[in-house]
């Protein structure tokens, strides 16, 4: 198991993928995304480009996760299940968190082109907790990241993402399971991860295309229709929110 380096390499994390082979990318997010250990980084960024239209790219968020799903029934015997689906223009900086959901579960949020700058970063805070013999839960309770030192401990298990380039495409998948780690029953080991909007611009928009992923038993119901799925890919509206985080109306703008 990997303990000795806190750094991952730029090509550990960062993905510049043939966007016509859907496939070979399923398997690095896969791999790179749905760690049971800590020899992987629990998250991973894929630029696409600029030569694309969202319509398509979100077509292509959904595709992946097919891909994604015939690997996990394979290799883990269980299924992926959409949990949320949605497009929103957030502009609101955040600490390191989790976002609601079951204790394995991961997130593939998909960032459009925009003129409003933004640093992402994510801390590996089951890997923080496992050095220091605690669960994640625990080490959430015991040394909250919402408070400064929190934040602190963390500092060194913390990883900004390198070549975010507002100008492309972009998928960033960031497991965010809260698991113990085990080794006779292996589980998907998760991350926190911190967003910081440089100069947020209500004229702009920063649109993230936001979907919840989470393991599931092979024929559990699902939660999301496809008609919801084709939804998600052929819809306008995005969902904005004030810098109070207050829901406001939906536009059309792409």
């Amino acid at each position: 198991m990997k303990t000795n380096s806190l750094e991952w390499s730029p090509d550990a994390i960062c993905l510049s993928p043939e966007i016509s082979d859907l496939t070979a990318l399923a398997s690095d997010l896969y791999q790179r995304t749905c760690r049971t250990d800590f020899n992987e980084p629990g998250f991973c960024l894929a630029n696409l480009g600029a030569v694309l239209d969202s319509h398509t790219f979100r077509r292509m968020m959904v595709n992946l996760k097919g891909e994604m799903t015939a690997i996990h029934e394979r290799e883990a015997g269980r299924t992926l299940h959409y949990l949320s689906l949605g497009r929103f223009d957030q502009q609101v900086s955040t600490k390191p968190h989790l976002d609601s959901g079951p204790d394995e579960c991961f997130l593939m949020l998909g960032y459009e082109p925009s003129e409003v700058a933004s640093v992402l970063e994510i801390s590996d805070y089951s890997r923080c907790a496992f050095e220091m013999g605690l669960t994640p839960q625990e080490f959430l309770t015991k040394h909250n990241p919402m408070f400064q030192s929190g934040y602190e401990k963390l500092r060194p298990y913390t990883t900004r993402l390198p070549y975010f380039s507002e100008a492309n495409y972009q998928i960033v998948c960031i497991n965010n399971s809260v698991v113990p780690f085990s080794i006779e029953k292996p589980v998907w080991q998760g991350t926190l991860h911190t967003a910081t909007v440089i100069d947020p611009d209500e004229s702009k928009r920063r649109v993230i295309n936001s979907t919840m992923i989470a393991s599931v038993p092979l024929g559990a119901k699902a939660v999301i229709s496809i008609s919801e799925e084709h939804e998600f890919v052929e819809t306008t509206l995005v969902r904005r929110r004030d810098y109070n985080a207050v829901q406001k109306d939906d536009d059309g703008k792409q």
